[in-house]
């Protein structure tokens, strides 16, 4: 491990943190191979707040690929995140910052040496995950995605409901949809834009940039769908990308490296105790 990645991860919680933030927040037992508490910064914030005990609904939305330092390139994008969902947090991405591998730490709570994704490579994972605490509470669950994506295949074979679609357009309408029919109680919604475009065009190109917007635009409106469908209940939401990535000598875009443009990820989360919006302003 090199000396800048210890420093990074003696200081940040591991995206791994994101299962048994879950899982706290929503009631649930943590999945079996989960090794790390949810960090104290975000228990705290919820514990401070108005009302008590788990919440029964979350959405967490995984835009592909958008990075810490995007804030810095899109400001106008990531404000809107935060208006919605204005708690952060800091996190380092899994290594290798790859799309399975990140997104298999950050739902089973596990290290890739342990979920078993190490590379750019998507098998169903075997191991527990937060979909599988989720049906064990009687809890139900869906997962929508860009169709043959990552996050589309490597939770399949479980008791939870599958909506692949052929974009991110589709998704955001689908996850509004079931949201609406007040069927499921955990909802992951998977866009990839970001990440397509900055392989292309690189990470600051107009086109990646564009579709940063995108997807800060496509969050705010399933948050204003859960608060319009879900209202009386207590529920989460979070804005959740997986890792970063850097522009390559080429001018085109790729993530893989133990440097910060691919390891530092913020998350975003949103309390919401009936109709009443938690707002936890910044990071602790």
């Amino acid at each position: 491990m090199s000396a800048w990645k210890e420093r990074m991860e003696t200081l940040r919680p591991g995206i791994q943190s994101v299962a048994p933030s879950l899982c706290a927040l929503l009631g649930l037992q943590a999945p079996e191979r989960s090794e790390v508490p949810a960090p104290e910064d975000l228990v705290d914030a919820n514990a401070d707040q108005p009302g008590s005990g788990p919440y029964r609904r979350a959405l967490v939305f995984c835009p592909d690929a958008i990075g810490e330092h995007l804030d810095g390139h899109c400001p106008a994008a990531i404000s809107r995140v935060r208006s919605s969902a204005p708690f952060w947090i800091g996190l380092s991405a899994s290594f290798p910052p790859k799309t399975p591998v990140c997104f298999a730490s950050m739902f089973t709570g596990a290290s890739p040496s342990v979920h078993g994704i190490t590379r750019y490579e998507k098998p169903v994972i075997r191991c527990d995950t937060v979909f599988d605490c989720a049906v064990r509470s009687g809890r139900r669950a869906a997962i929508v995605a860009v169709r043959d994506s990552s996050i589309d295949i490597i939770f399949r074979n479980r008791g939870i409901d599958y909506f692949p679609m052929p974009g991110d357009r589709e998704v955001t309408g689908m996850a509004g949809e079931i949201m609406g029919a007040g069927r499921h109680d955990l909802i992951v919604a998977y866009q990839q834009a970001y990440d397509d475009a900055l392989h292309e065009s690189g990470p600051f190109s107009s086109a990646s940039l564009e579709a940063v917007e995108r997807h800060a635009g496509d969050f705010v409106a399933l948050v204003d769908c859960a608060e319009r469908y879900w209202k009386g209940s207590g529920w989460i939401a979070a804005f959740t990308p997986d890792h970063g990535a850097h522009e390559t000598p080429d001018g085109r875009g790729d993530h893989g490296e133990d440097i910060p443009a691919d390891m530092h990820v913020r998350h975003y989360w949103r309390f919401s105790r009936g109709t009443e919006q938690v707002w936890v302003e910044g990071e602790r």
